[in-house]
């Protein structure tokens, strides 16, 4: 599935509640779920990591559900051509942006 594909699956399984929470109650979920996914990077033995990765890609999918953004051609608008920086893919940006 790609990201498009997910997002639309997120926003099918999930829009009526996302948008009955608003979008602040839905970024205070998405925050928990970085938290959850900071404490599974932490200690990753005792902690479901590839599933807190997923929780929070299907948070932000929701989140950009309700703002109206197609991450998709978001993320290939910006990232598409290489680094926003250099505009190299590898990044030869000799230090970090």
């Amino acid at each position: 599935m790609d990201l498009r594909a997910f997002q639309a699956r997120i926003a099918a399984t999930y829009g009526a509640k996302d948008a009955a929470r608003g979008r602040d109650g839905t970024f205070m979920y998405y925050i928990e779920e970085v938290g959850e996914l900071a404490e599974a990077l932490r200690e990753p033995a005792s902690h479901d990591l590839p599933g807190e990765f997923a929780d929070n890609l299907a948070w932000l999918c929701s989140l950009a559900h309700l703002a109206g953004v197609d991450l998709a051609a978001a993320a290939a608008a910006k990232y598409g051509a290489g680094c926003t920086h250099c505009g190299q893919d590898p990044c030869g940006c000799a230090t970090k942006p």
